[in-house]
């Protein structure tokens, strides 16, 4: 049944809503982050998001695909801010914190999470997609409202990044 932005704003069906998407939500924020906590966080704050701007889900598309693109833009700037973090705590040579946050998640997870913080946002989306969710090409097109040959270009273009060819 689709949900419309008015909806949103109503007490009582927003906690149902909740109830019905929270959980997809959080698995896919889960998935991109890596951690528990910081996929709760992430869902809180959408949610949370969700109730002071109604508006922001457009109706446009069915609330499950609304949800999943902002988990996923979410996710992405979060693991950028994080990487960002991490760059600062190199640079003024704060060694033992940086440590303990590298710590925190599997070596490979970090080297993808810098990996995608460097990464253009349209390349990010379709690596995630495409290499994370183990979507189809189709399916990348129809998120994306692109044509297939795009995401097709675009994951090109992110094997080009990763081995080094194009720079951001």
């Amino acid at each position: 049944m689709p949900v419309s932005p008015s909806e949103l704003a109503a007490p009582l069906p927003f906690d149902e809503l909740y109830r019905k998407y929270a959980p997809g939500a959080f698995r896919r924020a889960r998935r991109l982050l890596g951690n528990d906590e910081q996929a709760h966080d992430l869902v809180q704050d959408l949610f949370l998001s969700l109730i002071e701007r109604p508006e922001q889900f457009g109706g446009r598309s069915a609330l499950s695909t609304f949800l999943y693109s902002a988990v996923t833009h979410a996710g992405l700037k979060r693991i950028r801010d994080q990487n960002n973090r991490l760059r600062l705590l190199e640079e003024h040579g704060e060694s033992a914190p940086l440590h303990a946050l590298r710590s925190a998640s599997p070596e490979q997870l970090v080297l993808v999470h810098r990996l995608l913080a460097l990464m253009p946002e349209p390349l990010a989306q379709v690596a995630v997609h495409y290499h994370l969710d183990e979507l189809s090409q189709a399916d990348i097109a129809r998120i994306l409202g692109c044509s297939e040959r795009r995401v097709a270009q675009l994951l090109e273009d992110v094997q080009s990044f990763a081995r080094g060819e194009v720079t951001p």
